[in-house]
């Protein structure tokens, strides 16, 4: 009995010490990566992302969101989900992004609730720097949106999208601008094209507080829309949630809200409310 006693509490102790060994090996590589991800942030200016313009950033995050708009008819159509999802920082120069399906309800007889698209994004850092080495960042991205969308609520056929972002800080304030395209991958005329050109400022108004003010324009050409602008101006607030022992390598949230508002003759909707759940880690 004393041998087998022996045998077993042996036994516990290896297991014991191999459980502790993964946990600390585990632990370690967690440690290895957030401390990849605060090298990457410190290569970068000290700003969050814009409400509906693409950041030039390189960012690891999950976002929550939800639209409230109103169509040119004055129907409420809402989107849980809003086209956002989670992204992944991979080495110094790319992020990569999956955004899955939103779940779009109309509130009218006349169209269907459903999924809408389903996108990816490619994204690589050009150049940047943080406020002690220029305070900028450029980027260029792709994204691929599918044709998954249920009942219409969504495109007709597969989408490119290249873009151009930019961003540069000037103390408590930024600028931010990106230029890019929509390119379907069949049915032009029913489709057409187009490209969105948005600009932004963003100031750091307090310790947990971020403000800007979006400028968001689409022009659009064949289609149904052909030779027509849409225009937007997009207030939005940020709310940074960190605890106060907060360090670069770990994860914080962040509450946002803005509303687009339609400043063209022609838009297909107006006062579209966005609200937002972030967390970045």
């Amino acid at each position: 009995m004393s041998g087998a006693k022996t045998i077993s509490t042996l036994a516990f102790s290896a297991a014991f010490m191999a459980g502790t060994c993964a946990a600390q090996t585990q632990q370690s590589a967690y440690e290895r990566f957030r401390a990849s991800n605060a090298q990457m942030a410190a290569m970068q200016p000290a700003m969050v992302t814009p409400m509906v313009e693409a950041d030039p950033r390189l960012i690891q995050y999950v976002r929550a969101a939800f639209s409230n708009e109103y169509t040119a008819a004055g129907t409420e159509t809402v989107s849980y989900g809003n086209g956002r999802g989670l992204g992944v920082i991979a080495g110094h120069r790319f992020e990569f992004d999956y955004m899955p399906p939103s779940y779009i309800q109309h509130n009218t007889d006349s169209s269907k609730d459903g999924l809408g698209d389903t996108s990816v994004v490619g994204k690589v850092r050009i150049a940047s720097g943080n406020a002690q080495h220029g305070n900028f960042a450029v980027a260029a991205l792709l994204s691929h949106s599918f044709a998954t969308g249920t009942y219409r609520n969504g495109a007709t056929t597969d989408t490119w999208n290249p873009t151009l972002a930019a961003c540069r800080g000037f103390g408590r304030f930024n600028a931010q601008s990106s230029l890019g395209g929509a390119m379907p991958t069949g049915k032009m005329a029913e489709q057409g094209r187009s490209i969105a050109w948005n600009a932004l400022m963003q100031a750091h108004a307090t310790t947990h507080a971020w403000l800007e003010l979006e400028n968001n324009a689409t022009f659009y050409f064949q289609g149904s829309h052909d030779g027509r602008m849409q225009n937007f101006v997009t207030p939005g607030a940020f709310y940074v949630v960190r605890n106060k022992n907060w360090k670069p390598e770990h994860a914080y949230l962040v509450f946002a809200g803005g509303m687009q508002i339609a400043t063209s003759s022609f838009h297909t909707c107006n006062h579209n409310l966005i609200s937002e759940l972030r967390i970045l880690f």
